[in-house]
């Protein structure tokens, strides 16, 4: 149907891909558990944007082009992983300040100034936006479900679209209200609470060193 070979093929691995743990669903879900429900969609939204333009880059032919010029891919990965590792860098700074503050008040305080300087849509679709592999990825993946004698493959990439970003707005849905339960238990648990936010600091800095020595 529309040009669609295997669809229940496709949603069970679109599953399994979107499940698996990355930078864009650790940012929501981090950004989640330290400022609330509300920025964790809005971070949402970040990623759900920038994956949607990602994959009509990829329907437009950008896979291509990144073929056609590696220089072009080794521009956006130098730039991606340095970003992937000053956000790393930054959480770190971040869970020291927190492990050092104690105090209820001092962490209160803490975070409500530094929730004022958070843009989360914005760093959640620069995440998504400096990963060149994804559209080669996005490629690779929905080829082999698309009929190649179908004469309307963008009817087919749109639906296949439509499949992922609702299986993407739903896992990142669970892992924001997973991350808002988290905010309470670690309410007052500061020093968990800041081994966790160093954790997800060093996440970053290895996916940001992953991607720095990734090939096509």
């Amino acid at each position: 149907m529309f040009g669609i070979t295997d669809i229940v093929t496709f949603i069970i691995g679109t599953i399994f891909i979107v499940i698996l743990p990355g930078p864009n669903s650790l940012y929501t879900m981090s950004i989640a558990s330290r400022f609330g429900i509300k920025v964790g969609y809005l971070a949402a939204l970040g990623v759900f944007t920038g994956d949607l333009i990602l994959i009509l880059c990829t329907i437009l032919g950008a896979a291509s082009l990144l073929h056609t010029f590696p220089w072009l891919f080794i521009l956006l990965k130098i730039v991606g992983a340095t970003y992937l590792s000053y956000l790393g860098i930054r959480l770190i700074i971040a869970s020291y300040h927190t492990w050092r503050n104690v105090q209820n008040t001092k962490i209160n305080s803490s975070e409500t100034t530094e929730s004022q300087h958070v843009h989360p849509f914005r760093t959640a679709l620069t995440i998504s936006l400096l990963n060149p592999k994804a559209i080669l990825f996005y490629l690779s993946f929905f080829i082999q479900f698309v009929d190649p004698h179908y004469p309307y493959p963008a009817i087919s990439f749109a639906i296949l679209s439509v499949i992922v970003q609702i299986t993407s707005m739903l896992y990142l849905s669970i892992l924001i209200f997973s991350g808002f339960k988290l905010a309470h238990f670690f309410n007052r648990r500061y020093k968990i609470a800041a081994v966790g936010v160093a954790v997800v600091g060093l996440l970053f800095c290895g996916f940001g060193l992953k991607l720095a020595f990734s090939t096509m």
